[in-house]
């Protein structure tokens, strides 16, 4: 079973991408500032790293730990005695809602944000995006991951699920494209949109430091970080990434070291979340 959830979620995964990276070929929004097929290269190259890492590492041991706690019967999950649909739908609730704790504190925490940064050192926006994380911050959030399991206790389904709608979601909101603001305005206040996304990778701080949620917005606005909305022609021309460093943007070796340079460090606000 094991394998065929993991298969499953490849298969949703490399579906997803192709499918929003042809969207964005028709709709494009943002005009690029980088070449597209750099980018493509070095973001695959990036997910084929953090793909083989997370293979060896931690696929086998996070997928025997959640079969163990949802044997031993741990988890809110497990002693609410939740099955079915309802197990599934409020184990997608609560840990969307653990994803936002954890995404606001790497932008928090200087440490964890030395990590985070080189997802955020990107002067576009678009689906490969969504490829850009340094090898070091799977790895610590795959730790915390763990954490998520034996407080919640998913089902091993319900976890695969989770983790697949999260891809998906990944890669719609970081897409380059955006919708008309009758459109984005009620949609943005139940789910992240790309527009509702874009703005947190503003270079504008007011932006960049708002806006942690993954699949429901509403996390935001429940606890005051919900970036200030801004129109669609707004979104077209402001700066995508971070301040420092945007001459070696595609540099693979740069993203690699980006957790031990000292640019963009100081970016972390004063008031720990």
């Amino acid at each position: 079973m094991d394998i065929d959830l993991d298969t499953g979620r490849l298969f949703v995964f490399l579906c997803g991408l192709m499918f929003w990276a042809l969207l964005e070929r028709l709709l494009t929004f943002r005009r690029a500032v980088t070449p597209l097929l750099k980018r493509v290269a070095l973001h695959a190259a990036v997910a084929a790293l953090n793909t083989m890492l997370m293979r060896l590492l931690i696929y086998v041991p996070l997928l025997a730990w959640i079969v163990y706690v949802e044997q031993m019967g741990w988890g809110l999950g497990r002693w609410l005695g939740l099955s079915g649909w309802v197990e599934f739908v409020l184990t997608v609730i609560v840990l969307d809602g653990f994803d936002y704790v954890w995404h606001r504190a790497n932008h928090r925490v200087a440490f964890l944000w030395r990590f985070h940064k080189a997802h955020h050192a990107d002067n576009d926006l678009d689906v490969f995006t969504a490829l850009r994380f340094h090898p070091g911050e799977l790895l610590i959030s795959s730790a915390v991951k763990a954490i998520w399991i034996v407080l919640w206790g998913p089902s091993a389904f319900a976890w695969f699920l989770f983790e697949a709608i999260v891809s998906l979601c990944a890669q719609m909101h970081h897409s380059n494209i955006d919708l008309p603001d009758n459109i984005e305005r009620p949609l943005a206040a139940v789910i992240v949109t790309p527009r509702f996304h874009a703005a947190h990778h503003l270079v504008d701080r007011t932006y960049g430091d708002q806006n942690f949620s993954t699949i429901f917005s509403f996390w935001d606005l429940a606890f005051s970080t919900l970036a200030p909305w801004l129109p669609h022609e707004a979104m077209r021309t402001k700066p995508m990434g971070l301040p420092d460093g945007r001459g070696d943007t595609l540099s693979a070796k740069q993203l690699l070291l980006e957790p031990f340079k000292s640019r963009n460090v100081g970016l972390v606000p004063s008031d720990d979340a």
